[in-house]
């Protein structure tokens, strides 16, 4: 083959010279594991599995599509490096022409692997309303990618959450379209480059509806119209797709309407090819494929769900070929046209060029691997988004405070002594579980489960009795420098006291006394309780992937825990530690002050005492809507004239039985120790216009307090009157803003009005010509000033 740039018809042209066994091989994952050699008295949890790379041959004759399961790979930097390179040789010497598989990680929260650089998870990046703290944590994730081998990200997650029974809130933006697709956009950029140029792909997930399941059950249907899934939850895909040319999409596990997502042509082609554009690669959630036979009977072999999903247009099956396996004999058969795989495999080898996978074709501009990483700016990145990640949800005054004049301070919960709380799924920490977890399985540990019948997939849902003091200890090995909240408070006030109080596990055995309680805080000044729930993959979790909550409440005894330290009558500042909104109307009722850290990693405990006592001001705003009740899930700020809690033309039909029917907190709501006012700046013309097919609005923002600070202005817009039900109100911009005491400046905020487009009555895109009324303040229900202008119609 001739060397040179790749395009697409060297592509086509290799396409032409493959067998249909090696187009097919192309079209599926190979899991690493299936390497590892077992030898006799090794032990289960070496750090570096052993790999066997003399299995390859007889197991994958004709090629490798993708790498999965690499993360299991080596301890650190180096040794994952050796082993991908060792895997890529072999693969490249059975592959046709030398084509090397792609590898991808995880990596929402960082390069999924012991030797990669951690940040707080996805939504507590949101609370920073800053996109672009994204985008640098996902340039440093991309330089591990590029000195590791590894070519393909399964991030961002841009589902949009609105029901937080559902366990992987965490792992997304939350609930709004316009969060979501910017800070979206900003994690691809960070992966791919501004223009491309990195070599590396990110890849969007899930395609689409994913978060929106019923009763939030994981995996279940999604109940959504066309026009709900097509203008607001594909919005942040359609936007990576346009805005950054986003390389991969990842389909989701749900069913709408009665079709698998992974088998749904309708969504994976006309929605997601012919109307957003999209040129890439899709590819299946893992085992999504398998779900057609073995959950939704909607295929009753694994040929007829390959040919289902290949047909949709699912490229690569994932992690391994158990149904791609059997096209090659589908096509001979004559029940699948060989073009459809011909379609498929182009895909995948653009990008394997793009990725430098193929000998003989190169990446135009794809940057080098880095010799060195620059943990210096992932130390920095991780600390600002923990800082603008909390969120103070309360504060009658109490907070801050300050060591001289706080008195005797008693701290409880147990949140305040221990390390995993503050990590979720998809973290180098959950990942570490994911062994100590099956080996604990695999050698009868865990009462009631028969290691000989044990399905891999079911150790998201097993509860793993006296599992919670290794996997902590395994947390202080990866993190042997990050303080419990009780030492970060400590080292600003030595005299903090502690008092065990509070359990995740509910436990008859052991209730709370409440003369206990009372004795324990009998001579402090204020209490300070550290409560939450535990967010990850296996052991006792309650928040996760395959984690779903009917109620999701503090788990344990920690509500009771609250109720008994209010009775007190002590001042009591509650710090909730969670990945999704829980139901805190009676803590907020109990608490003088509720300070919110969503799961903000190794730097959350120093940033969480830092804002107890003054040293960070707090600034986040929450990316999603915490209910009063659990009645009214799902429950977000975007809801549709009509519907909902917020009715701004008139009363509709609410619940009899609420006296308040708003949330606890509304989305984009976040208090700080300083105080802001915006109003419109009509200075030099209207201080809110439509221009050149963008509204503007021309802001004054002042620091009305005599505190430094800062805040984030958001920008909301209705449409008065349309032919199809609009939202009450729909987010087109914020920005983040440091303001000193009393200092005024302003800010303009612009949004193409094509973020107020939606989906006719005759199935064109547009907006129809009519009022807008434009709103800005800090909050979806902290709105200060408003205007009300005339657009004229368009169409995408």
């Amino acid at each position: 083959m001739t060397a040179g740039t790749w395009t697409p018809e060297k592509v086509s042209d290799l396409v032409s010279q493959l067998t249909l066994e090696q187009k097919v091989a192309q079209l599926t994952g190979f899991a690493v594991t299936d390497l590892i050699a077992q030898r006799p008295g090794a032990s289960l949890d070496a750090a570096s599995p052993e790999l066997d790379l003399s299995r390859l041959p007889a197991l994958r004759p004709h090629g490798v599509g993708q790498l999965s399961l690499a993360w299991f790979l080596g301890h650190d930097t180096e040794s994952l490096r050796s082993d991908l390179e060792h895997v890529q040789a072999a693969i490249r010497e059975v592959a046709p022409f030398g084509i090397g598989a792609l590898v991808h990680f995880e990596g929402i929260n960082g390069f999924l692997h012991a030797s990669g650089p951690q940040f707080p998870t996805s939504w507590a990046q949101a609370a920073t309303w800053e996109p672009s703290l994204v985008r640098r944590a996902a340039t440093v994730t991309a330089a591990h990618m590029r000195a590791t081998g590894v070519h393909l990200l399964f991030s961002p997650v841009m589902d949009l959450a609105r029901d937080p029974r559902w366990g992987r809130v965490h792992e997304t933006y939350g609930e709004d379209p316009e969060l979501a697709a910017q800070f979206s956009v900003a994690f691809v950029r960070g992966i791919q480059g501004a223009e491309g140029e990195s070599g590396l792909l990110a890849t969007g997930k899930h395609f689409v509806g994913y978060g929106a399941s019923e009763g939030g059950l994981n995996q279940a249907v999604t109940q959504l119209g066309r026009r709900a899934l097509v203008d607001e939850y594909a919005e942040p895909f359609r936007r990576a797709i346009a805005e950054a040319d986003l390389a991969t999409v990842m389909n989701s596990y749900n069913e709408i309407d009665g079709v698998p997502c992974v088998a749904d042509r309708w969504l994976l082609t006309e929605l997601l090819r012919d109307q957003l554009g999209f040129t890439g690669v899709v590819v299946s959630d893992y085992d999504s494929v398998t779900l057609q036979t073995r959950f939704f009977h909607t295929a009753d072999s694994p040929a007829q769900a390959a040919v289902q999903a290949v047909s949709a247009g699912i490229d690569v099956e994932l992690p391994g070929d158990t149904n791609y396996s059997f096209l090659v004999e589908e096509v001979r058969s004559g029940r699948l046209d060989e073009r459809v795989i011909d379609t498929a495999v182009t895909r995948v080898l653009a990008a394997k060029a793009r990725a430098g996978l193929i000998p003989g074709m190169t990446a135009p501009g794809a940057a080098s691997a880095p010799t060195t990483q620059d943990r210096g700016e992932a130390a920095t990145v991780r600390r600002a988004v923990a800082e603008r990640g909390l969120v103070l949800l309360d504060n009658d005054g109490i907070l801050p405070l300050t060591p001289r004049d706080a008195g005797r301070i008693v701290v409880v919960g147990p949140a305040a002594d221990e390390l995993r709380i503050h990590f979720g799924a998809y973290t180098s920490v959950s990942n570490a579980e994911v062994p100590l977890g099956m080996i604990a399985v695999m050698t009868g540990q865990i009462p009631g489960v028969d290691p000989a019948t044990f399905v891999f997939t079911d150790i998201f849902q097993t509860r793993m009795p006296g599992i919670d003091e290794r996997f902590e200890a395994e947390v202080r090995r990866l993190h042997p420098d990050m303080p419990t909240v009780l030492d970060a408070l400590r080292r600003i006030d030595p005299t903090t006291e502690h008092v065990p109080f509070g359990r995740f596990d509910a436990d008859a055995e052991h209730p709370l006394d409440r003369t206990a309680v009372e004795e324990a805080v009998a001579g402090a000044d204020l209490v300070i309780a550290v409560v939450g729930e535990r967010t990850g993959w296996v052991g006792n979790n309650t928040a996760g992937e395959g984690q779903s909550t009917a109620e999701p409440a503090l788990p344990g005894d920690q509500a009771e825990l609250i109720a008994l330290l209010a009775a007190t009558g002590k001042p009591l500042v509650t710090v909730v530690v969670s990945g999704r909104p829980l139901l805190l109307d009676a803590v907020a009722r109990a608490s003088n002050a509720v300070l919110l850290a969503p799961l903000l990693g190794e730097e959350a405990s120093e940033a969480i005492a830092d804002a107890v006592f003054g040293l960070v001001n707090p600034s986040g705003k929450l990316p999603s809507t915490f209910p009063r009740h659990l009645g009214q899930l799902p429950i977000y700020h975007g809801h549709h004239h009509g519907s909902g809690y917020d009715h701004p033309t008139g009363t509709r039909h609410g619940y009899n039985d609420l006296a308040d029917p708003s949330p606890l907190y509304a989305f984009g709501h976040g208090l700080s120790y300083s105080t802001f006012d915006v109003t419109l700046d009509d200075s030099a013309g209207p201080a809110i216009e439509a221009t050149g097919g963008l509204i503007r609005a021309r802001l004054a923002v002042t620091n009305t307090s005599t505190v430094d600070g800062e805040t984030v202005v958001q920008l909301y817009a209705r449409d008065e009157a349309a032919t199809v039900v609009r939202p009450v109100r729909q987010l087109i911009g914020f920005a983040r803003l440091a303001l000193a005491a009393g200092q005024r400046t302003t800010a303009t905020l612009e949004a193409p009005v094509e973020r107020l487009f939606y989906t006719n009555l005759d199935g064109t895109r547009g907006i129809e010509a009519g009022e807008v009324t434009v709103l800005a303040g800090f909050g979806s229900d902290d709105i200060r000033c408003a205007s009300t202008i005339t657009l004229t119609a368009a169409t995408a």
